[in-house]
C-alpha cells in the first residue's frame, strides 16, 4: 500500500469510492448517495478541487487500486488561517483492519504540520462511530463537544462529535 496525494486524473476512481462509502457508511457524511450520483459534473469538481492549494485529498493505493482516502481543508479566512479541517475519510469497508486509516491521518497530519501556519486539525465524527471515535484519540485528536441532533435524515437525528488536534511545531 501506498499514499499520495490525488491528481486530477484520480477523480473517476475517487468518484467510484465516494459513491460506495455513501452506499456503505451513510451516517459518516453529510452527502447522500443520490446528491453526490445526480451532481452534474463530479468528475470535473474533484479534478479541480484535486489541484486546490486549500484542499488536499490524499488516496490510499493497493496497487492501481484506490482502497482509501481523506482530505484536508485549510482555512482561508484570516483570522482562521491557523486551522485544517478532516474530511471525507473513508477506507473501502473490504479493506478495514489492515492500518489504512491510521496511515491515511497520519500522512494527513504530517502535510497539515508542514503547511505554514496550520496549528490545529478539527473534524467532526458520527457520535456512534466508536471504531473511528477511538483512532482519533489514538492519534491525538480530543473531543471538545457534541453537536447534539446535528444531523437529520428520514426523519432520524444523530449527533455529531467535534474533535481537535493541536499540532507542535
Amino acid at each position: 500500500m501506498f499514499i499520495r496525494r490525488l491528481l486530477p486524473e484520480d477523480a473517476e476512481s475517487y468518484f467510484r469510492l465516494r459513491l460506495k462509502a455513501l452506499t456503505t457508511d451513510p451516517d459518516a457524511f453529510l452527502v447522500t448517495y443520490d446528491e453526490a450520483k445526480n451532481n452534474d459534473n463530479p468528475i470535473g469538481e474533484y479534478k479541480k478541487s484535486f489541484q486546490s492549494e486549500e484542499i488536499i485529498t490524499l488516496g490510499a493505493f493497493e496497487g492501481e487500486h484506490l482502497v482509501g482516502m481523506v482530505t484536508l481543508v485549510r482555512e482561508t479566512r484570516r483570522k482562521i488561517r491557523h486551522r485544517a479541517t478532516i474530511v471525507a475519510m473513508y477506507v473501502d469497508d473490504e479493506k478495514r483492519g489492515k492500518g489504512i486509516a491510521n496511515a491515511l491521518l497520519n500522512e494527513a497530519i504530517k502535510m497539515a504540520v508542514n503547511l505554514p501556519e496550520i496549528e490545529q486539525i478539527y473534524l467532526t465524527v458520527d457520535a456512534e462511530n466508536k471504531p473511528a471515535k477511538e483512532l482519533y484519540k489514538k492519534l491525538g485528536f480530543q473531543s471538545f463537544a457534541v453537536d447534539k441532533r446535528a444531523i437529520k435524515y428520514n426523519g432520524q437525528y444523530r449527533d455529531e462529535e467535534l474533535m481537535v488536534l493541536f499540532l507542535e511545531k
